[in-house]
């Protein structure tokens, strides 16, 4: 089942990729940064590049996958968001996004954690001490 990763191209997005990448896997990430969505489809990753304020966009890459991990830190970092003012709003767009695409298990990284109408949710925080495997166990999981 199809995996996407938003925010994919922060430090903690990057380590998860690399984690959830096996053979059996479809891993797809969704970035900002040109030199990571290179670096990622070298490893075999699908990549959408884009803002990661533009749900629209975010619902596209998100269409057919069964999970979706968020990284938090992707919301309000550095990069440039032209469509929502506050880290809230990127948030809300993405909570919106997933639900379009009909997502069914979303997995939030960071202290952020939202309800997504009709998925499973689950949240692993900044200080579990191995985020990336715990990000794929969750992902692996029968349920939530």
């Amino acid at each position: 089942m199809p995996v996407i990763v938003i925010g994919a191209d922060t430090h903690l997005g990057r380590q998860i990729v690399a984690a959830l990448v096996e053979p059996d896997r479809e891993v797809r990430a969704f970035v900002t940064d040109i030199a990571a969505a290179e670096e990622l489809r070298a490893a075999g990753v699908k990549v959408a590049l884009g803002d990661v304020s533009d749900s629209s966009h975010v619902t596209g890459a998100c269409t057919r996958c069964f999970s979706a991990v968020f990284v938090a830190e992707a919301a309000s970092d550095h990069r440039e968001r032209s469509f929502a003012a506050t880290p809230e709003s990127v948030i809300d767009g993405w909570v919106e996004a997933v639900r379009d695409a009909g997502v069914r298990r979303v997995i939030w990284v960071g202290e952020e954690f939202r309800s997504v109408p009709g998925a499973e949710c689950a949240a692993v925080s900044l200080s579990d001490a191995d985020i990336p495997s715990r990000v794929v166990a969750l992902d692996d999981a029968a349920s939530l």
